[in-house]
């Protein structure tokens, strides 16, 4: 009922938390059967999902028995008072990349398939699904001034890629401009391309979710953090727990060198770059535009957190500010 009011990949999402939170749990039952109490116990294994999570699945509880009562089907709503108040795991903080670590993520892997997907989100500020559905024709390289635009995103159906000209927003449209750094990355990229799309598959192809994963595994598995694996002995499952040092070479592939002490997330490449411009001194609505955010108080949180955590830089604006109560 609600295809018509959302984006196909929001009625994706939608549709899996329906079969995975909903009808697993309550779907064997009769509408005018279900209560208050069925509701709230069914939420509890969703409160150890995100908050994000637990918001949207509530939000679907209300809305799919909202309108089951609207079409006359129960006698009365058994969402009536209920909320995501204070449910799931409250998100963790985001910290942006410093420059060392920066600069030490993209020495991990030069050379290797995931390093033009982490400059364009050190250096242009995209979402994944942004990198993975962006097309040779949307980047220009060759003019004054090269820039890419976003115009297509990537999601993906049962682990196969799809491509939409539907983007998250109307404001994820956008135009950015190119550093040299990425620039010259890009036209080296370029070069040895035989694919339309400039994060592909050996096949030339988009991503599907798994080769993701894997593109993203040469960066997690250089990471030097405890990490476990099970193996079999005598027919039982044991569990075996390695702890990597940094600089050293993994047991099971000496080209594999522990260079990283720090977990990196696709969306904290995006997070760096939209603190990197605040700290360079971007104004806030050109922040929004090269973010692609539509809502300038997604902005403007995250500019607060940025601009206002140093207090070396604020002694500066305060002594202008009050410089004439002093000479008064």
């Amino acid at each position: 009922m609600q295809s018509v009011h959302v984006r196909e990949t929001t009625l994706t999402d939608y549709t899996s938390k329906v079969r995975r939170h909903i009808i697993s749990e309550l779907g064997d039952r009769k509408m005018t059967d279900i209560t208050f109490d069925d509701i709230q116990t069914a939420l509890v294994p969703v409160s150890a999902k995100s908050a994000s999570v637990y918001k949207s699945v509530v939000t679907l509880y209300k809305s799919i028995f909202r309108c089951a009562k609207e079409s006359g089907i129960i006698g009365r709503d058994p969402t009536l008072f209920l909320t995501a108040q204070g449910g799931g795991v409250p998100p963790k903080e985001r910290e942006a990349l410093t420059d060392e670590q920066a600069e030490r993520l993209l020495d991990a892997v030069k050379g290797l398939p995931p390093y033009v997907f982490v400059m364009l989100g050190l250096y242009a500020g995209l979402r994944r699904e942004e990198i993975l559905g962006l097309q040779w024709d949307s980047v220009f390289l060759d003019t004054k001034a090269p820039y890419l635009t976003v115009r297509r995103a990537w999601h993906t159906e049962h682990n196969r890629p799809v491509i939409s000209d539907e983007l998250k927003t109307k404001a994820a449209k956008r135009n950015i401009p190119l550093p040299d750094c990425l620039a010259a990355c890009l036209c080296e990229a370029k070069k040895d391309s035989k694919s339309d799309y400039v994060v592909a598959n050996r096949d030339g192809n988009p991503l599907s979710y798994t080769q993701f994963k894997q593109l993203w595994n040469y960066i997690k598995t250089r990471t030097a953090k405890d990490r476990c694996y099970y193996r079999y002995v005598d027919g039982e499952r044991v569990k075996y727990t390695i702890h990597p040092e940094l600089g050293q070479k993994a047991s099971h592939n000496g080209k594999v060198v522990y260079s990283l002490d720090f977990d990196v997330t696709p969306h904290q490449l995006r997070h760096t770059y939209i603190t990197n411009l605040i700290h360079a001194g971007v104004d806030p609505k050109t922040v929004q535009y090269l973010a692609g955010h539509e809502n300038s108080k997604i902005t403007m949180d995250i500019y607060a957190k940025v601009k206002y955590n140093r207090p070396e830089q604020l002694i500066g604006s305060l002594g202008n500010a009050f410089s004439q109560w002093e000479s008064a």
